[in-house]
This record gives C-alpha cells, structure tokens and sequence, in this order.
C-alpha cells in the first residue's frame, strides 16, 4: 500500500498542480493524507474539491494549532497506513513515473528504508530555472559516489544534501526515526530522518528530477538564495563577533546533533567520531584569542591534522582567515 503525507500551509495557489501530478501518477496511489497547520486562505477548499473525484482515498485533518512543518509532517506520517510513503509538499509538481520509480527501487533494494532524487527547480510560474537542487548543494559525481560507499553520514555531517519533497520511505523505519527532535537549528524532519538512515546506510538515491521543485519567497523550508561571500574588504573592517558567530552557531549545531545521535543505541559508535571532533573544530575555532600572532599555532595544529576539511574543501580559506581577521 502506498500513502503520500502532504502538509500544507496556506498553499491553495500551487495545490492544484501538485494534486494533479499525484492523480496523474502511472502507478497510483492508494491515499493522500494531509494535515493541515490552520490555513487562513483556501486551501481545505481546493483539497476537498479534488477528493470528489480522486481515485484515491483522500483524508484532511486540520491542526488544532500550529505545529510547524517538522512536528506536522510528523503527525502526518503517524496517521498514513501505506507500506510506504511518500513525503509530499504543497507546491511542487511531481514527474508522472516518480512513484513508479521509488518503488521500484526499494523493491530491488531491500535493505534500504528509503529512497530520494534530485529535482528541478522552477519559479512562481512553473518556468525551469535551469539548474537542480543537487547542482545547488553541489551532490556531484564524487559526492554520490561517496554516498554509495556507505559514507553518507560523513556527507551529512557538512550539510543538507535530501529534500523531503523528493523522499520516499517505508513505514516500519518510522518507529526508529521518532519523535522528531525540533531544539538543534536547522535539524528539520527530513534532515533528521536523512542523517539517522544513512547512520544505518539505509537510505540510497536516483540520480533523476524526480519533482519540479518549486522555490518562492513564502514557502516554509527549503533551499534559498546562496549565501552572500563576505567581501575582502568587509573581512578586515567587521566587527571580530560578527566573524565569529556563524561560527559558533555552526558548532552548536553540531553539538545538538551529536548529543541526539549518540544517545541512538542502534547508531554506530564509530561513526560519530567525525561529528565529534567537527563540532570541537569549530568551538576551537570560535574561541580562537584576540591576538593574531597567538592563533597561528592552535591554527596550524588544526591543519596538520586536516580538521579545516569540516569547515570547506578549500581548508586554507577559513585558515588563513581564522588568522588574519
């Protein structure tokens, strides 16, 4: 049986055509259900015009407050009843063989609990951007090949790399993978979900845009404009603190993450020594003195020992600026 969790939020612009590429799908699916985090527009209304002629059980539960997407995509997951299902949002457009094909996959695959893609990306208009979401996050040849030597943790550690909206998974790994936590920054459900199977080296990809994956000002999550390269100039003039905060955010975050995964008693040890020693990398670079001349031997400690690789593949950058700014 296959399910498709769709949470929505004030989506009744783009619904139609994502409703419409889930009733277009060349294996259908056996029931949409949605959960709705208290949309002010008319959402409920498109979704259930759509259920009168569905050929597919369609269920709406609308929020009693609002949950956020990671706590409602939680509920949402919890109430679907497929074998598998498909992670769904509001405004995309899915490609008419995507279920066919995610299924397909976990079938050959067995030992895997999940499966996800890439996806094009388009505009307000449904116009293709040109580029994908794995262009953008830079899950190139070397990176999938990576993956697929059972080092997808290691990718995960440094940054997103799976797009819930391109996310397949079977219900019986869910008991593993909640409560979704929501207190580590940026650790949003399919991040999390993403980080626990490939611990496990169960979650595996299809190199294929699999969705049009729809990126607007109002969504909720998902990937915006590249961040802004700080200016040579602005390196030496800004404020120490301003350089330093990322910093020390970034470290948090990987504090929050290890402390979650380490108490998994199913995760191995082993394979959290990285994300134990990136998260020391960067409190220590966050906690680097005042002093120039006294942060070139933590600086050069840290790169003998390769750990600038957790803070860029070009580690002589934040190296060199951990240094002189």
């Amino acid at each position: 049986m296959v399910s498709v969790a769709m949470c929505t939020y004030n989506g009744a612009k783009y619904l139609p055509q994502q409703l419409e590429s889930i009733a277009n799908q060349t294996l259908p699916v056996n029931e949409l259900i949605v959960c709705d985090d208290r949309s002010t527009d008319d959402t409920i209304e498109v979704i259930k015009t759509f259920a009168q002629n569905a050929s597919f059980s369609v269920t709406v539960h609308v929020n009693e407050v609002n949950l956020g997407s990671t706590k409602n995509f939680e509920k949402c997951l919890n109430l679907c009843s497929g074998d598998v299902i498909f992670l769904c949002d509001q405004d995309d457009a899915w490609r008419e063989d995507k279920v066919a094909k995610q299924l397909a996959y976990l079938n050959k695959h067995p030992e895997k609990d999940a499966v996800f893609s890439d996806a094009m990306m388009i505009d307000d208009d449904s116009k293709a951007l040109g580029r994908t979401i794995w262009e953008e996050i830079e899950f190139n040849d070397i990176m999938q090949r990576k993956w697929m030597d059972g080092k997808a943790h290691e990718i995960l550690f440094n940054g997103f790399v799976v797009t819930g909206a391109t996310l397949a998974i079977r219900k019986s790994s869910l008991s593993r993978l909640m409560p979704f936590p929501t207190h580590v920054a940026d650790l949003i459900h399919d991040a999390w979900m993403a980080m626990v199977l490939s611990l496990e080296d169960k979650i595996g990809f299809i190199a294929e845009n699999l969705i049009s994956y729809r990126r607007h000002e109002s969504q909720q999550v998902g990937f915006g404009s590249k961040i802004e390269h700080v200016g040579l100039t602005d390196r030496f003039n800004r404020p120490r603190e301003e350089k330093l905060l990322p910093i020390r955010e970034k470290a948090d975050r990987l504090n929050g993450m290890y402390k979650l995964l380490r108490d998994l008693s199913f995760v191995p040890r082993e394979k959290l020594i990285k994300l134990y020693l990136a998260q020391n990398h960067f409190y220590r670079r966050a906690s680097l003195p005042e002093n120039r001349i006294l942060r070139i031997s933590p600086v050069l400690q840290h790169v003998v020992k390769g750990y600038y690789n957790f803070s860029s593949k070009d580690w002589w950058l934040p190296a060199i600026g951990d240094i002189v700014e």
